[in-house]
């Protein structure tokens, strides 16, 4: 999971704009000047020529209109001189537009003549929030977030096929881990820990203390509460709470191999890509990993592999290269398989919930992720209009701020919220009026204390990134 706090800027490539003259619309620096040629010219021309007999400077001994002919006749050549540059313009646009358009597009004017008024430039589009933050990766987190917490209430099987959220979260790490690799690795690695292990520890402290005063003995696997490489162990009370902590020890591997994993994805990227998909299904039709924490860990990395290098891809400009028909027909067919493997195979996984079905899994959040990925790319969006609407901006904010506080306190919040409901019975009035027995109402309380939770704990994010605590980011 890639933390609010650690969001850079926006990647992948930058389409130009330009300003000033455009392509075939040519600068008019010439209205300005003094005009009299363009005046005289034409009367001189037809008094000297049409009507000769009645000039009254047509007298004996002299020339007439020699010098009034030659003048205005010879002067627009010289006036004209400006306009050969004109057809070499285009080939002038053509070499240098994408590098400064805005000189390459506009000639000099004529030496010793004042330049045109810059036109005015057009207003830039709203940039991210200060601190390179993309509003458009920030917006994918947060819907993620909120699909988690809509899954872990309903249950629905489906709701993986609507938003992939697991998936979408890995590329969006990916992408700010290839980011952040720009700088040493052992320093990078070292903060990503230390932004995630503290709130980690915090949160597992009242975890562990509620399963032992619920007579769980732990064992030497505690250390797994400390680093969570492996699944930390708990008992069936507290299964709950700490069953989501699978994707918190997936997210630290990617971290601890994304320095290996970028090099080898740099020397072949496209290859390297393709054939992270391979092992999930060696997993699934060769080798069978043990039923164990090294086990878990090996399906939950292979099963996400490809969303975290897609992510890498998006980073290194890699998607930006790509065809847009090859990018979409090759993910709607990751798509469509992925959807058929679900379908088709409900007898054996009992559900076609993609949570349950790894291969299908992988190939669905494939497909799905490298779309929204390469949308990114291919039209530069950034979601800067959500600047336009404050509240929903600031909520952007804050899902991103205290990623980690919602994803470890929601499973908690949910738990809480059946007890509390239950004491709303006791209540005549609730009990006639409130939809108790809804798990929409449950589901409208468990964001209540979540959003109750992020100024209680969520300072622990910002200590972990050495910031000065705040209620909200």
């Amino acid at each position: 999971m890639s933390w609010g706090s650690e969001q850079q800027g926006q990647t992948g490539q930058q389409g130009q704009q330009a300003y000033g003259y455009g392509y075939g619309q040519q600068p008019q620096p010439y209205p300005q000047q003094p005009q009299p040629y363009a005046q005289g010219y034409p009367q001189q021309y037809d008094q000297g020529y049409a009507q000769p007999a009645q000039q009254p400077y047509a007298r004996p001994g002299e020339q007439p209109y020699a010098e009034p002919v030659q003048q205005p006749y010879e002067q627009p050549v010289q006036y004209e001189q400006p306009w050969s540059y004109v057809p070499e313009e285009p080939e002038a646009v053509s070499t240098t537009a994408q590098l400064d358009p805005v000189e390459s597009e506009t000639p000099d004017p004529p030496e010793g003549e004042p330049p045109d008024p810059v036109p005015e430039e057009a207003e830039p589009a709203p940039k991210p929030k200060a601190g390179g933050r993309d509003r458009y990766f920030d917006a994918l987190r947060a819907v993620a977030l909120v699909r988690v917490v809509t899954y872990h209430t309903f249950g629905w099987a489906w709701a993986g096929m609507v938003f992939p959220s697991m998936g979408v979260m890995f590329a969006l790490a990916g992408t700010l881990m290839a980011k952040s690799l720009e700088r040493p690795a052992f320093k990078v690695v070292k903060s990503r820990m230390r932004r995630l292990l503290p709130p980690f520890w915090f949160w597992g402290a009242f975890v562990v203390v509620a399963m032992m005063i619920h007579d769980w003995m732990p064992g030497w696997q505690i250390v797994f509460w400390i680093v969570p490489v492996g699944d930390p162990p708990g008992n069936q009370w507290g299964v709950q709470a700490w069953e989501i902590l699978w994707y918190l020890r997936t997210y630290l591997w990617f971290v601890l191999l994304s320095p290996l994993l970028l090099w080898i994805f740099r020397k072949a990227p496209i290859p390297v890509l393709l054939l992270s998909l391979v092992p999930i299904v060696v997993f699934q039709y060769g080798w069978t990993p043990p039923w164990n924490r090294f086990g878990s860990a090996l399906t939950d990395l292979a099963t996400y592999l490809f969303c975290w290098l897609v992510g890498f891809a998006h980073r290194e400009g890699v998607l930006q290269r790509l065809k847009p028909p090859l990018v979409v027909v090759a993910s709607l067919a990751a798509l469509a398989f992925g959807g058929w493997y679900a379908f088709g195979h409900q007898a054996e996984f009992g559900t076609y919930d993609l949570d349950e079905i790894p291969l299908a899994q992988a190939y669905f959040s494939a497909g799905f992720v490298t779309l929204l990925m390469y949308f990114k790319a291919y039209c530069n969006v950034d979601f800067a209009w959500l600047a336009r609407f404050k509240r929903l901006d600031r909520i952007v904010t804050i899902f991103n701020g205290r990623a980690v506080t919602i994803y470890l306190w929601h499973e908690i919040a949910l738990i809480l919220a059946v007890p509390l409901i239950d004491q709303f019975w006791k209540v005549p009035a609730f009990e006639r009026w409130l939809p108790l027995e809804s798990q929409w109402f449950m589901f409208g309380i468990g964001w209540v204390l979540i959003w109750i939770a992020i100024p209680l704990f969520g300072w622990v994010e910002d200590v972990a990134a050495k910031k000065k605590p705040k209620l909200l980011p």
